[in-house]
């Protein structure tokens, strides 16, 4: 074969990139995660400051650039692992429709702008945002493999934002704050774990995740029903003990909303209905899709009525 036949048979063969793909491996179905970041500013009744929104717009857009990196560069490390996937060889990067390098320079690229643009609002976020940086590239080469310290990983990175936005704009970071996240974003990762164990069957998942050979589906149930209801107690006992809330405790109005929400959530994962990623359930379920909205519109006008 000639030198000339032989270049355009590779050609044939490489992987062709199209914007389409692209997108998809940024993965912005993922974005909305990152709305944590204008919690402290709806909670601290500031959403009619301008600069205020601004500045949690800008730490927003930084965050979805930080975020879109990190799965860029899990997709690159993962990607043998992801071919052998049911649901995972599909992706972009896995499928050949985004070529290796290019999702590797451009995970660089987003990182030192997300980086860049949070130091530039300032230097405590920027902090903050490098923190979640490295927590996101331990977890994609270390965490990730060891049991426990996985889920508390991903929850890390929940946490992490939900105080981002509280720095960004300069307000005191409520505890509730943590520990809400933190409890949420626990149920999340137990719901990843669990899809996993259910969609690959325990030897095929040991084979792509070896902590999964430590987690068995009622090990996980159990976790689930510990985390849920420490989850719904911690929000119940915020509705009427926190200090910027209203007085005459009218945001005990949302419990039964969110109620309705975790019991929705913790239905769907114990009929394997959640799909290879739970956290796109606000997406595919109009019924959780709504009790959210219901919850975060009755929230803010409680919190405006009340002030």
């Amino acid at each position: 074969m000639s030198e000339i036949a032989r270049r355009r048979a590779e050609a044939a063969q490489a992987p062709s990139l199209s914007a389409r793909a692209l997108l998809v491996a940024l993965r912005p179905r993922q974005w909305p995660k990152n709305g944590l970041v204008f919690i402290a500013l709806a909670f601290t009744l500031n959403l009619q400051d301008k600069s205020l929104l601004l500045r949690s717009l800008a730490a927003f857009v930084c965050f979805c650039a930080l975020s879109s990196a990190g799965y860029l560069l899990n997709d690159v490390m993962d990607i043998e692992a992801d071919r052998a996937h049911p649901t995972k060889r599909l992706r972009p990067i896995a499928a050949g429709q985004v070529p290796v390098t290019v999702a590797f320079w451009l995970g660089v690229v987003l990182v030192i702008v997300g980086l860049g643009g949070t130091f530039a609002i300032g230097f405590l976020l920027g902090l903050l945002a490098l923190a979640y940086a490295l927590l996101t590239a331990v977890y994609s080469m270390t965490l990730k493999h060891i049991v426990l310290l996985d889920i508390f990983g991903i929850a890390g990175g929940f946490v992490l934002r939900a105080a981002a936005g509280a720095v960004a704009i300069d307000v005191p970071i409520s505890p509730w704050l943590y520990i809400a996240t933190l409890l949420g974003a626990l149920l999340i990762a137990l719901g990843k774990r669990r899809t996993e164990l259910e969609t690959l069957g325990v030897e095929a998942a040991v084979g792509h995740r070896r902590n999964l050979e430590a987690y068995s589906i009622e090990f996980i149930d159990q976790l689930i029903l510990v985390i849920s209801s420490a989850a719904l107690m911690t929000y119940a006992l915020y509705t009427f003990s926190a200090e910027n809330l209203p007085r005459s405790h009218s945001m005990m109005l949302t419990i039964p909303v969110v109620m309705y929400g975790l019991f929705r959530y913790l239905f769907l994962v114990r009929e394997g209905d959640i799909g290879g990623a739970p956290e796109e359930l606000l997406f595919r379920d109009r019924p959780l899709l709504i009790a959210v909205v219901v919850w975060a519109v009755l929230a803010v006008t409680l919190l405006y009525l009340g002030r």
